[in-house]
Formats: C-alpha cells, sequence, structure tokens
C-alpha cells in the first residue's frame, strides 16, 4: 500500500469512549515490548511515527492511526509486564476487551509474538479470548531476523503448537530491521477488509 496520508487520529485512554468510526479498523494486540509500534512504523514505511520505548508497558493507550482517509491501523496496549501494578493490568485488559467487543469496524486482530520464545501463558490467553470472541487472529512472530534461518522453521513450529493453531490458521514471520512479512501484512490487511461482510465485522466467517 502507498501512504499516501497519516494521522494519529484518536488516543484512547481507560475512562474515553470507544470512537465511532466510519472506517474499517485493523486491530494489533501483543505483549509488552513485542514490538507493536515498531511493525506499525515499518508498515507505515516511517521511522518513528508510533512511538516506541526499551520500557514494556509504555503504551497505556489504544492508539487509532487513519491511513490514506480509507482505514485505521489500531495498536493496542501491551500486555503481561510483571512490574506494572495489578489495577493498571486489570484496566488495560478491560480497554482492550471494551474495544474488541465494542468496535462496528473491526475488521482483523493481528496477535503479535516473540519469535525467539514460546509464547508465554499471557499470550495463550489472548490467543483464547481472541477466539472464544469469534475472531480467526493472524499471528505476527516478531523479531525474525534475530534468529537464526536454520532455526527458524522450529521456532515457527513451537509457536503454532504453543497456541494450538489450527490448519487453517495464518503465521507471517516479520523483522521490523529488514522489513521481511511487511507486504504480506499489508495483503493480509486488505484481504480482512475485503472478506468480512458489514453485517459481521470484525468476526471470523462461519
Amino acid at each position: 500500500m502507498v501512504i499516501r496520508s497519516l494521522d494519529l487520529e484518536t488516543v484512547c485512554g481507560i475512562t474515553s469512549s470507544i470512537p465511532e468510526n466510519d472506517k474499517p479498523e485493523i486491530a494489533f494486540a501483543g505483549r509488552s515490548n513485542v514490538g507493536k509500534s515498531s511493525l506499525i512504523n515499518a508498515l507505515l514505511n516511517r521511522k518513528s511515527y508510533a512511538r516506541t520505548s526499551s520500557t514494556p508497558g509504555k503504551t497505556q493507550t489504544i492508539n487509532f492511526y487513519n491511513i490514506n482517509q480509507e482505514l485505521y491501523l489500531v495498536d493496542l496496549p501491551g500486555y503481561g509486564y510483571a512490574k506494572v501494578p495489578l489495577k493498571a493490568k486489570e484496566q488495560w485488559g478491560r480497554l482492550i476487551e471494551r474495544y474488541l467487543n465494542g468496535s462496528k469496524q473491526l475488521k482483523g486482530v493481528f496477535l503479535l509474538v516473540d519469535i525467539r520464545h514460546a509464547p508465554s501463558r499471557d499470550d495463550k490467553k489472548m490467543y483464547d479470548w481472541i477466539v472464544s470472541h469469534g475472531f480467526q487472529p493472524i499471528i505476527v512472530a516478531t523479531k525474525v531476523d534475530k534468529v537464526k534461518r536454520s532455526q527458524l522453521q522450529k521456532h515457527i513450529k513451537i509457536v503454532k503448537e504453543e497456541l494450538q493453531m489450527t490448519g487453517d490458521g495464518k503465521l507471517i514471520p516479520f523483522s521490523s530491521v529488514t522489513k521481511q512479512g511487511r507486504e504480506e501484512l499489508w495483503v493480509s490487511i486488505e484481504k480482512s477488509i475485503e472478506a468480512v461482510p458489514s453485517t459481521d465485522i470484525g468476526r471470523a466467517t462461519s
């Protein structure tokens, strides 16, 4: 996709109302420091539009990026960072759930996991939660540049097995450094937007 215009249009906190947008939304979920902001920057072909941080738990809001006045990329708060107070974790969890349940324009959910490690308990819980709510998440295995090519398929297999992905589940190896997987991500985003009927936005078709 050619990025002609870009705007961080809405920043939604724990006390904010979920915006009622009129354009398709694609959401990105993942553990703190898994690389969501770096992925969004890579998709947008920008170096630092989405703020990145070496400090996990930095993203505490839902950020809506308006692309070409055609769709929104939605950056959800990271989960699973141990040093975040329990109350804050619960608030972020409710915010994410409120968005995923309440958005009328959500057409796809991408779940990011760090390919270097087996999915965490929080990753599994998030995956199961997304599936139980009728979504078919696309898994993005980040930081693939940090894994030896000879070990890549082994790590992919571990991720699929740990998440108990079904045969039709999709996994995209991705690197924000080399941009591996960027074009495949855009293809999947566009297919997600095209595939889901407007009467059942965001939910997996039966």
